[in-house]
């Protein structure tokens, strides 16, 4: 509970706890919206009503704030946060997330109509304006059992192992194992698909760039602490099962 006393408010009173259907909505209001939005087919049961989303986004959020839905349902909290950029010109975001079948039937296309604008002739609403980018999910980087799921393919196990390391992505060079540099530090990724690699003296012999220290991925490391604390070596094993080569 956030308790504030008159005196620090701005303005205005604090928030009341009461909130009436009349001012913030039903959701007997909401679903005939959307019906609304959708041309007169009932496409969700249980929507929200906007008013009140956009009343919580008022209390607790600001112009500038990123909204996170991890439950997006039939698109309510993106609708009330293009509703108020729209109302004060905020510059809110949104990102909704949602698993079920109808993300971009219902959740998805919801957005659009309201963007740009949804109705009959004579009850037509203007849209809001704006734009979202709209993404699915890939292949997941590790299996069950938290090894990489190596069927999304080289190039991608590439740039997550990259990203991990603060890289700004995988970049190609003159060595089929190079990552990138960062801090004077040269990243490798010594991976083959088929077969379990090794951080040795014969890999080490391949590597024409000179960095200050490195960061070498392999499955199996074969040199000693000691030498490569001299040559400024770390190595990172590589999280797949490697009991099938």
């Amino acid at each position: 509970m956030l308790k504030k006393f008159l005196s620090e408010m701005v303005s205005g009173l604090t928030p009341s706890t009461w909130w009436p259907h009349e001012e913030f909505g039903s959701n007997k209001q909401a679903s005939i919206e959307l019906k609304n939005i959708f041309s007169g087919d009932a496409v969700f049961d249980t929507p929200k009503p906007v008013s009140l989303i956009e009343k919580i986004l008022h209390i607790a959020s600001d112009k500038n704030s990123i909204i996170l839905d991890s439950f997006a349902g039939s698109g309510t909290t993106a609708h009330a946060v293009l509703n108020l950029n729209k109302k004060d010109g905020g510059n809110r975001k949104f990102i909704l997330i949602e698993m079920m079948d109808y993300a971009e039937t219902i959740t998805a296309e919801r957005v659009r109509r309201v963007i740009d604008g949804y109705g009959e002739d004579t009850k037509a609403v203007p849209g809001t304006g704006g734009d979202f980018s709209y993404y699915t999910l890939g292949e997941r980087i590790f299996d069950a059992e938290d090894n990489l799921n190596e069927a999304i393919g080289v190039a991608k196990v590439r740039d997550y192992v990259a990203r991990t390391e603060k890289l700004p992505g995988a970049e190609q060079g003159e060595h089929p194992a190079w990552l990138g540099e960062k801090d004077r530090t040269g990243y490798y990724f010594h991976y083959q698909p088929d077969q379990a690699t090794f951080l040795n003296l014969d890999f080490l012999a391949t590597l024409t760039r000179k960095n200050e220290a490195y960061l070498i991925y392999a499955d199996v490391c074969l040199l000693d602490s000691d030498f490569m604390h001299r040559h400024r070596i770390r190595f990172k094993k590589i999280p797949r099962d490697i009991s099938r080569f």
